[in-house]
């Protein structure tokens, strides 16, 4: 099993609506990927490890797929409509990891 993180890093003057990301985005991405997809979860940042410090990412996502190729298989032909709805929440850019599921 592997897990794709999506992390979009905080900055001052950034924008990102959480309410188009866990109602829109999201869902279109796990309806483009469809069985690929096992599941997916979002996390809202609050805070950072500090009393009183920022959030280091104000949203993240983590899609589970049985392998990364699954994951590129079926994400890759969809890549430019997903990719393409990103302005519609965000102006940050997105940091992508790919990592396999030790403990799950």
């Amino acid at each position: 099993m592997i897990k794709v993180s999506v992390m979009y890093a905080g900055a001052a003057d950034a924008r990102f609506d959480h309410e188009y990301y866990r109602d829109k985005h999201l869902p279109l991405v796990k309806a483009r990927m469809g069985e690929a997809c096992k599941r997916y979860t979002i996390d809202k940042g609050l805070a950072g490890g500090r009393p009183g410090a920022p959030p280091p990412y104000v949203a993240m996502c983590h899609l589970y797929c049985d392998s990364a190729e699954a994951f590129q298989a079926a994400f890759g032909p969809h890549v430019k409509e997903i990719m393409g709805d990103i302005p519609n929440y965000t102006d940050l850019q997105p940091q992508i990891q790919i990592s396999e599921v030790v403990v799950g």
